[in-house]
């Protein structure tokens, strides 16, 4: 009822809308009002992106050189790394180059591909986090059978589909949004092109947008977490059978990094949530929108680089070789 509220008042009869193929730009929400603050966030932003790919640039340079590291599990974190450099390139440098150029319109074709993007690579997270998951549960449940079921090619395979579900995911919002009346000069609610958030501008057709959202919110959110916890849960039940307490800690510290980025990702993107449902303001919701599309990213390679010793290794070995 709250956002067909707040489309009622976007689209009062009396101002005419048109189709979405016929606006030549948007405009994004500013970050602050404050002209002031405008290059300390610009420092900010040009700061977490250059470590955000540095650090996992180096994630993947350390996987692709370490022969000790060419193991399935770290192939999925090298894949995550590349989304996740991805992810955060779709919205940052376009916050960057509004902040200096004092201007916050994008273009139409520019608003779909950063929301293609974007819907693309964070899809690609959820699911490659689903997949670790997966993995961490064939390696602890059913240690005997994993050289089996954990191949190379299924592993490919497990990445592929990732993708594939991604872009699958993107093209149903671009199809529905397309077709789509919208408001002239419409103000997107956000610093970037969310997909949540040009549907939820639509002026008509209120049972499509919610049954994409359904469809999107089970593919990208319920069925992933409903396979991590699925995971966790049998991985616990398996651990907990085993006598020595020392087997049981290296079993468990094999999953401290996933789980850490699981919790990261799935938090701040509940944060996101929670922030636009009891949250009229809508600078608390950018708030929330920047933790989960900027600070995410930032921290996942110093969770796996710090908190697992074969990281940690390979990274010294790359370290010496690069000197």
């Amino acid at each position: 009822m709250a956002r067909q509220r707040n489309s009622i008042r976007q689209c009062p009869e009396n101002i005419e809308t048109q189709n979405l193929m016929f606006i030549s730009e948007f405009y994004l929400m500013e970050l602050t009002d404050n002209p002031e603050l405008e290059p300390i966030l610009f420092g900010l932003f040009l700061s977490m992106y250059l470590i955000a790919v540095l650090g996992n640039l180096i994630i993947v340079l350390a996987v692709s050189n370490d022969p000790q590291l060419h193991t399935p599990m770290y192939f999925f974190i090298c894949n995550l790394s590349l989304a996740d450099i991805g992810f955060i390139s779709t919205t940052v440098p376009k916050v960057m180059v509004n902040i200096k150029m004092h201007r916050r319109s994008i273009s139409y074709v520019a608003c779909l591909t950063q929301m293609s993007a974007f819907a693309i690579f964070g899809c690609v997270d959820d699911m490659l986090l689903a997949v670790m998951a997966y993995d961490r549960f064939i390696a602890i449940c059913h240690p005997l059978h994993y050289p089996i079921i954990i191949t190379p090619k299924h592993c490919v395979l497990l990445v592929l589909s990732s993708f594939l579900v991604s872009i699958l995911d993107f093209q149903l919002h671009n199809l529905v949004i397309m077709q789509l009346p919208y408001l002239k000069d419409v103000e997107i609610a956000n610093f970037f092109c969310d997909p949540s958030k040009l549907l939820n501008m639509t002026c008509y057709n209120y049972f499509i947008n919610d049954i994409v959202e359904y469809f999107t919110g089970a593919v990208f959110g319920f069925f992933p977490i409903l396979g991590i916890l699925y995971s966790y849960y049998k991985i616990v039940l398996s651990v907990l059978k085993i006598s020595s307490s020392e087997a049981k800690f290296k079993a468990f510290s094999t999953c401290v990094s996933h789980l850490s980025v699981v919790c990261l990702f799935y938090g701040t993107g509940l944060g996101v949530y929670l922030s636009s449902t009891l949250s009229s303001s809508h600078r608390k919701d950018l708030i929330a929108e920047v933790m989960c599309t900027v600070v995410t990213p930032t921290l996942n390679p110093f969770i796996y680089s710090l908190r697992n010793k074969d990281s940690k290794g390979a990274l010294r070995r790359l370290h010496l070789r690069t000197n």
